[in-house]
């Protein structure tokens, strides 16, 4: 049984082990692109899943990895798009249907590991977007624009 759900896994950037066999990868792409720099840019979820409608029980995961798209305005040929992806017009519901999915999916008493980059949305409007409390987090990067969050699922 995984235990560990990763919901829009992308290339698995930040995975230390990116064929963790504690872990569901899950994303809606499935594409190989190659980078500006040269470097190969792959995406291959174990499975293809929208974050906002996750085919999992109720209650499947001790831990969920939550690192949505953050980018409204990207080119459609934009390697930032390939590599992160890109939010719709209708962000603000894409963003509160994954975070009750994620939620929904996680035990009692689980952990919801939450990334934003607020280059373009600041992460004061994601959070809004929950009603879950976020216990700890950090800013990170170059210019302190990603936020890595906490949240604790309280049992219910």
């Amino acid at each position: 049984m995984k235990k560990i759900l990763d919901p829009c896994c992308g290339s698995r950037m930040f995975w230390f082990d990116k064929q963790d066999n504690r872990a569901v990868f899950t994303d809606k792409r499935k594409e190989n692109h190659i980078l500006c720099d040269g470097r190969e840019l792959v995406i291959e979820p174990d499975m293809i899943m929208d974050f906002t409608n996750l085919k999992f029980d109720d209650e499947s995961f001790y831990m969920v990895v939550f690192d949505p798209p953050h980018l409204r305005k990207a080119g459609p040929d934009s390697w930032m798009a390939k590599k992160y992806g890109k939010l719709d017009e209708n962000w603000p519901s894409m963003i509160r249907d994954g975070f009750a999915e994620c939620f929904r999916v996680l035990k009692p008493n689980g952990t919801l590991i939450f990334k934003w980059n607020e280059t373009q949305i600041k992460v004061s409007e994601i959070l809004k977007l929950t009603d879950q409390k976020p216990v700890v987090g950090h800013i990170s990067g170059k210019r302190a624009n990603t936020h890595w969050i906490c949240f604790l699922k309280e049992s219910s």
